[in-house]
């Protein structure tokens, strides 16, 4: 366990001590709060057995930007539970697992998912054998919010258990695709939408009114629409790498995907590292989502504009990918 670290308290004090040191190094940032994470699930573990842990197979996953590896100093909760078991006495025992976890994980500083995609959700935690028709009949039914869960399903990645459940899983997702390539259009619809971040003259347009005026939302113009479009491309090519820039590089290395990646993969760097640097320290996971327009050079301005402008080259790309594949 982490410094010796056995309660949420003396782990969000550690916590809260070391994140700053990675203010220049994103991956380094990601690993630190895997480490964290995977703390609060070992305190989770104990506190629910007794130092005695359960015979069941089990898989603890994070999804969101924690799946992803591109969290900030602040993050919220998305991760759930995959089980083996399908008996009531697992099911009891595996939510309350989650209700643990998402309180250890909100006592060491990071909030509730708002949409409680958590572990102490039962939609988020399951047996493997309902996981496999909760997923059908997520894209069965393909409305705005299932094509939404599957999204958020997408970015999972294992933290702790048995590992493979998670790529079972998204194999079932690449297999109906294959099968019905009309699923990854329905996709497509429910997620490429952008908030307008540049005017008619070139210029930035942040944010008119509020606690943010004069700044400019970076999550929902620029993060969510890489994050999105790349997705969708990697769920199409079966790219099973979680990570925006990780699926990229798997992109460049395939045919039909050009240069072209490389210098989303780039743009996508810069926003990771912008995120970091121009960090102000706040105890509100909304406010780290906006940028100081004042606090960027005539240079930083113009990248950013460049990488706004690239955001709609690439949604633009992965539409023509996505239809050719549509009958």
């Amino acid at each position: 366990m982490t410094c010796g670290i056995n309660s949420y308290q003396s782990l969000k004090k550690w916590k809260d001590e070391q994140i700053l040191n990675f203010r220049s190094d994103a991956y380094a940032l990601n690993e630190f709060h895997d480490r964290v994470m995977k703390t609060v699930f070992k305190i989770a573990l104990n506190r629910m057995n007794n130092e005695k842990l359960p015979s069941w197979k089990f898989t603890w996953f994070a999804t969101g930007s924690g799946g992803r590896k591109e969290q900030g100093f602040l993050s919220d909760q998305d991760h759930g539970l995959v089980y083996e078991a399908v008996d009531p006495e697992a099911a009891t025992y595996f939510l309350k697992l989650g209700e643990e976890i998402a309180e250890g994980l909100e006592a060491v500083g990071y909030p509730c998912c708002e949409g409680k995609v958590m572990s102490s959700n039962p939609i988020w935690c399951r047996p493997l054998v309902e996981w496999k028709e909760q997923i059908s009949d997520w894209m069965d039914e393909a409305s705005w919010q299932t094509m939404r869960n599957l999204h958020i399903f997408y970015d999972s990645r294992a933290l702790a258990g048995e590992k493979e459940y998670i790529g079972e899983l998204k194999s079932l997702i690449h297999n109906r695709i294959n099968n019905n390539p009309n699923l990854l259009s329905r996709l497509m619809e429910t997620s490429m939408h952008m908030k307008n971040a540049v005017g008619p003259l070139g210029q930035l347009l942040p944010e008119e009114k509020g606690t943010h005026r004069g700044e400019l939302d970076l999550k929902y113009t620029a993060f969510i629409p890489y994050v999105n479009a790349v997705r969708l491309l990697a769920i199409k090519e079966g790219i099973i790498e979680t990570s925006t820039i990780a699926r990229l590089e798997k992109l460049q290395d395939m045919k039909d995907y050009g240069g072209e990646m490389n210098r989303y993969k780039n743009n996508f760097a810069t926003l990771l590292k912008w995120r970091l640097l121009t960090y102000k320290q706040t105890d509100t996971y909304d406010d780290t989502h906006f940028l100081q327009l004042k606090s960027l050079t005539k240079t930083e301005r113009n990248e950013l504009k460049r990488i706004l402008k690239d955001r709609k080259k690439l949604h633009q790309f992965v539409i023509r990918t996505v239809e050719k594949g549509v009958v």
